[in-house]
């Protein structure tokens, strides 16, 4: 994963008002025109975005860069066979 956050223009993110319900935990604001140039310069099907908080309290959206480790991607792992030593009266 990328260290450098990826910011996405035309996407804002806010604290939800003070009197919002409970169940509003965001705020999102999007400039059309902005955002559309943003998507077209990108790739792929989707993009993820994080909604995070600076040390400053200001929100603010990044791309999540997260990809999976190649070493677990594969199927469905596989146990190994028990120990030849292990007492057969054992019930696993």
């Amino acid at each position: 994963m990328s260290e450098e956050n990826i910011f996405i223009d035309g996407l804002i993110v806010k604290e939800p008002h003070e009197r919002a319900p409970d169940f509003v935990k965001a705020k999102i604001s999007i400039k059309r025109e902005e955002l559309i140039a943003w998507l077209q310069n990108q790739s792929g099907d989707w993009i993820n975005a994080d909604v995070k908080v600076s040390r400053g309290g200001k929100w603010y959206a990044v791309v999540d860069t997260w990809k999976p480790d190649n070493q677990r991607q594969g199927g469905p792992q596989t146990q190994s066979a028990p120990p030849d030593d292990l007492d057969p009266d054992i019930p696993f």
